[in-house]
């Protein structure tokens, strides 16, 4: 048995906010598995909970994966399960909107994926740079894509909010994946909207750099309620670390 070159270290934290009165976030760590997610409930109170935890329970159960290709199809084969089980409950709701976002980091051998529908996104901290690995799928951003609207613009842009893909919503689920090689020191945070609505990239980064995974995702959260909290935040951070190599009997 070949020993896995990197080993995980996560944290993760949520809360309901300042304003909410119910948390529609899920979250999901199986650093044994090489799977972390953060899901973001839409659709009102209960529907959004359902959402949002049925992606995670759908996900919990993928077992153990024995390559990267194996990882990913078997995360994808959960998705669809959840996105059909969300359109069954809107169903029962007389159609109603129910659906959730979803980010999700994997990870086998060398290898990361990160696969992301909606806003809430996956950062990478590597080598002292910070970096935004998600494209948020909003109304808002592709209009910035097209060059309809100025970034400026964008800032006070009336339905800058809107999300254009969420599992559950559409005909089928619609996601985007980014995919590259893991290295030693790599810190990855995942989060809910309700932290990039108060907290900036470079105080996200400093988190990272300072602190633990646990203690950065605590400290994040805390400086979130400090400024309101409009929404539901949820945060987890993954550190990747080299294994160092085994020593033997005469080591």
């Amino acid at each position: 048995m070949i020993e896995a070159p990197f080993q995980f270290q996560t944290g993760a934290a949520t809360d309901t906010g300042r304003v909410r009165d119910h948390n529609e976030d899920s979250f999901l760590t199986l650093p044994e598995a090489g799977v972390w997610v953060v899901a973001d409930g839409m659709g009102g109170h209960h529907a959004g909970d359902f959402a949002s935890k049925t992606i995670v329970d759908s996900v919990g159960s993928l077992g153990r994966p024995v390559s990267a290709p194996d990882l990913q199809a078997r995360f994808m084969d959960r998705i669809v399960r959840a996105h059909q089980l969300i359109q069954d409950q809107s169903a029962l709701l007389n159609g109603a909107t129910v659906g959730a976002t979803l980010v999700a980091l994997l990870a086998f051998d060398q290898h990361f994926a990160c696969i992301w529908s909606g806003d809430s996104r996956i950062y990478l901290l590597r080598a002292g740079q910070y970096t935004q690995v998600t494209m948020d799928h909003t109304e808002v951003n592709e209009l910035l894509r097209t060059g309809a609207i100025t970034a400026e613009q964008a800032l006070t842009w009336p339905r800058r909010n809107v999300i254009t893909r969420a599992i559950g919503v559409h005909a089928t689920p619609q996601t985007d994946e980014r995919s590259g090689g893991l290295a030693d020191g790599d810190v990855f945070l995942l989060c809910s909207d309700g932290l990039t609505e108060h907290i900036e990239d470079a105080e996200m980064a400093e988190a990272l750099t300072r602190f633990a995974p646990q203690a950065a995702c605590d400290a994040l959260i805390e400086l979130t309620l400090q400024r309101g909290a409009r929404d539901n935040v949820t945060v987890v951070v993954v550190k990747v670390a080299a294994v160092p190599p085994a020593t033997g009997a005469w080591g």
